[in-house]
């Protein structure tokens, strides 16, 4: 064994290891990494391209004016990983564990006071969270200030939810499109 690892240190001080496996092994290694960071198709959240249905940007409902506003499938991705990371524990598949009858489906955010099918209608929610009817303050669900999440992110967040409730299969315990 110990002869084995001494022809190797020997090749690979050798010429011939400095002149052509050297230049070798910096091209491959060269290629591997310039296809991985040329192939974003590769990087796209699976279940982002799967059940959300999203490989290229996606225009979603900013406001109740009409509004849109371009969502990449990496901004969906960062989306579903902050809800992984804040809201799954309450809202499994986009259903409401403390009231089943008011889940994140799209039905369910267009009936809501005022209404949550869009962007800014859900982050307004997450930054005040009201009832249903809009009545009171809701306390199931926790505030979400500009200091814990930027709005960069809770637009990530929001777009997220809206385009699951759109079309993920299931979401809000309801067959989407």
């Amino acid at each position: 064994m110990l002869t084995n690892w001494m022809k190797l240190f020997r090749l690979s001080h050798s010429f011939r290891y400095k002149v052509f496996l050297r230049p070798l092994f910096a091209t491959l290694m060269a290629i591997c990494i310039v296809f991985m960071v040329s192939s974003p198709a590769y990087a796209i959240d699976d279940y982002v391209k799967r059940f959300l249905k999203v490989t290229e940007p996606v225009a979603l409902d900013v406001n109740e004016q009409g509004q849109t506003k371009e969502f990449t499938p990496e901004d969906l991705a960062e989306g579903k990983e902050l809800f992984k990371a804040h809201c799954i524990n309450c809202h499994v598949g986009g259903t409401t564990l403390q009231d089943p009858r008011v889940s994140l489906g799209l039905e369910t955010l267009a009936g809501a006071t005022p209404p949550r099918d869009n962007v800014d209608g859900i982050i307004s929610f997450l930054r005040e969270p009201m009832t249903y009817d809009g009545s009171a303050p809701s306390f199931w669900c926790r505030q979400v200030p500009d200091t814990w999440m930027p709005r960069e992110q809770i637009e990530k967040l929001a777009a997220f939810v809206l385009r699951a409730a759109q079309k993920a299969p299931g979401w809000g315990g309801k067959a989407s499109s």
